[in-house]
């Protein structure tokens, strides 16, 4: 709706400073209008009715655009955490590969799931495969699956096993 809004008043404002500036033309050739009133007249109106309907409408879709970045984050996220919840354990490789993104923004978009509260299971970068598994499991960690090392705490809801790298999100 913003979008079309938008475009609706870029195209209307385009239309107004048009005709605006026709009937200037013609007020001046007819000797209606000197060229001074006829410049000054198409300058009050353009400041009054062009210039805010180009304001409202290319903030509109500047607005648009944003909402629509959101949506698709959002979309990607979801994603992400269906294919998790559905197999439990995939590769990395095979998100990015099913997603079409990259490894880092799957990264990414974990640490947005771990953020938001609403992911939780670990991933060993080393083998690129990522685990599902419940928050109240992880909580308790105190070693690495993958290599028996003290896990850390590395950030909020992230615990981080500094000897082989891998990452275990809290819920």
């Amino acid at each position: 709706m913003g979008r079309t809004l938008g475009i609706i008043l870029l195209i209307g404002g385009t239309l107004v400073a048009i005709v605006i500036g026709w009937l200037m033309l013609v007020y001046n050739r007819e000797g209606s209008t000197s060229s001074g009133a006829s410049a000054q007249g198409f300058t009050l109106a353009f400041l009054d009715l062009v210039l805010p309907q180009w304001g409202v409408g290319a903030n509109l879709l500047w607005k648009e655009n944003q909402e629509a970045d959101a949506r698709e984050t959002a979309e990607k996220n979801r994603e992400l955490l269906d294919i998790i919840k559905a197999r439990g354990q995939i590769d990395i490789g095979d998100v990015s590969i099913e997603m079409q993104v990259s490894k880092e923004e799957v990264h990414d978009m974990l640490h947005q799931l771990v953020g938001m509260g609403l992911y939780s299971g670990y991933i060993n970068w080393d083998e690129g495969v990522l685990y599902s598994q419940e928050a109240s499991q992880i909580r308790e960690l105190n070693t690495c699956y993958h290599c028996g090392g003290e896990v850390k705490f590395a950030g909020k809801g992230v615990l981080r096993c500094p000897y082989c790298g891998t990452e275990y999100f809290l819920e």
